[in-house]
């Protein structure tokens, strides 16, 4: 299928609420707002394909395009691994303006993939298109097929050139991909009635391992994460799975919803973000067993756990209640955040001002308005400004948020917390949920805040006033000057210093 016609399949996403209820016009133009050309990096198809594929750990993900698009992959969205660290390792082929010109292009991707086949020999290799190389009509398909004929191992290309589209496209022609060509390609031999699949779960920064110990304690085995700390075979196996968990649908609900109809795999939406939401997410899934066949006497150990649990995380919760009762949080994500977070936060105490719903499908919406009761306290998109006044003036305490926002809490001498990729807590599971709690607590006591925000200690003419000047007279004076004698030397042997120096 060509890219044209991949997108218009994307586009026509019968799974989506939002697009069941657009004519077939309407549905042609895609979720996505067009790209504005010369917009910086960072929101084109390309970045959102590399978010969804690069956590598969073995693999080696070759960009075939100039170096500027392969970026930093070290600390790509802070996905942990448990073993292999070669998807942080960064692949590209490199071009140049002399291979663009003398059509180079493919002949440099075939050698890149045997250097990495050849120093690496990992067991699959994602090759990545690019704008340049889109434009200039490199054959991806034709090569990584010569070279997965030659060297014996799955070269998988990644149709998802930046100019297609948004992110959120491009999160979407990756879940593709895996379903074209990776799913369903192995067969495991160890299939059991208690194997789930997890998608859109990206192990940021390790927090799903706060998740896994449960399912293990269940005797339910994860088939595949998708993406998060995945191994190419465990993907390529998924299709063997009894039920899938979709994590954030907005990303990746054509493949749980190609899965379904394919492999007959049901799936449910939900969140590990919260000890409710926990909680619910570990039901829905031991349910959808039972159903497929799984012994009921699963549900019954389920509940055990959870009441083991929540009682666990409420008792360690509890000292930060009267800290954090009526303290007002401003939201600034998106996504299915957009209400785990809510719901999380309001556990607490916490009050919700504002959430963005920047990225929610309308069932996250439909969720966060359920929690806030007004569509008042919801919005899209708000400028800087706005933001800006109202930590400024004490309509929130605190902002959560990406980092490309943290600039105007600081502005606002308010405290701010990173709860997107970027971050380096984790915060799923019943444990995630208490450091999510205390990291907030944190900031909200941090006493720099509240330093920033004491009146300066001077007069306009310069002058020192309060309490410095009561520190500034009360420092130990001498008859020729403001320093004793033991001041002097201390001075003096600074200046000794130096000049050895």
């Amino acid at each position: 299928m060509s890219l044209k016609a991949k997108i218009a399949d994307v586009f026509n996403e019968p799974a989506c609420d939002k697009n069941r209820q657009k004519d077939e016009g309407a549905r042609r133009k895609g979720c996505s707002k067009p790209l504005t050309p010369g917009a910086a990096a960072g929101g084109c198809a390309f970045d959102g394909a590399k978010i969804v594929l690069q956590p598969i750990t073995d693999v080696a993900h070759l960009i075939h395009g100039p170096l500027a698009c392969e970026g930093n992959s070290w600390d790509n969205r802070h996905s942990a691994s448990s073993g292999p660290d070669l998807y942080r390792r960064s692949f590209t082929t490199d071009l140049s303006e002399l291979d663009i010109v003398m059509g180079h292009g493919e002949k440099k991707l075939f050698k890149a993939i045997r250097a990495i086949v050849d120093s690496y020999a990992p067991p699959a290799v994602f090759v990545y298109s690019t704008c340049v190389t889109a434009l200039i009509g490199d054959d991806l398909e034709a090569v990584c097929q010569r070279a997965a004929e030659r060297f014996g191992l799955p070269v998988i290309p990644v149709n998802a050139p930046g100019f297609a589209g948004a992110k959120n496209l491009g999160n979407k022609l990756a879940g593709e991909t895996l379903f074209d060509r990776v799913i369903g390609t192995m067969e495991p031999d160890d299939v059991s009635p208690y194997d789930v699949n997890i998608i859109g779960e990206y192990n940021i920064v390790g927090e799903f391992w706060f998740v896994k110990p449960l399912f293990d304690e269940l005797g339910i085995r994860l088939r595949a994460v998708i993406p998060g700390d995945a191994r190419y075979a465990d993907v390529a196996s998924a299709h063997r799975a009894r039920a899938t968990m979709m994590v954030c649908s907005s990303a990746l609900i054509n493949l749980a919803r190609k899965m379904e109809e394919r492999w007959g795999i049901p799936y449910f939406e939900g969140s590990f973000y919260g000890i409710a939401d926990t909680s619910d997410a570990i039901r829905g899934l031991c349910r959808l067993l039972v159903d497929r066949g799984a012994d009921a006497e699963l549900l019954d150990r389920a509940e055990a756990l959870i009441a083991r649990e929540e009682a666990i995380a409420y008792a360690r919760l509890a000292p930060f209640r009267p800290r954090l009762a009526g303290k007002k949080v401003l939201l600034n994500t998106g996504g299915v955040k957009s209400w785990s977070m809510v719901k999380a936060l309001q556990e607490v105490g916490l009050e919700i001002v504002r959430s963005s719903i920047k990225k929610s499908t309308d069932e996250d919406k439909a969720r966060v308005l359920e929690l806030l009761k007004d569509e008042k306290h919801l919005f899209n998109t708000i400028p800087p400004r706005d933001i800006f006044a109202m930590l400024a003036s004490g309509e929130a305490d605190i902002m959560l948020s990406g980092s490309r926002t943290q600039f105007i809490a600081l502005k606002a001498r308010k405290p701010w917390l990173d709860v997107n990729q970027e971050r380096h807590h984790p915060y799923a599971g019943y444990e995630g949920a208490i450091e999510l709690v205390r990291r907030i607590d944190l900031a909200l006591s941090n006493p720099v805040f509240a330093a920033v925000r004491a009146p300066a200690p001077w007069d306009d003419d310069g002058r020192l006033t309060g309490p410095a000047l009561a520190v500034e007279t009360a420092l130990p004076v001498a008859d020729d000057g403001p320093l004793t004698h033991a001041h002097r030397k201390f001075e003096g042997a600074a200046l000794e210093d130096n000049d050895d120096c």
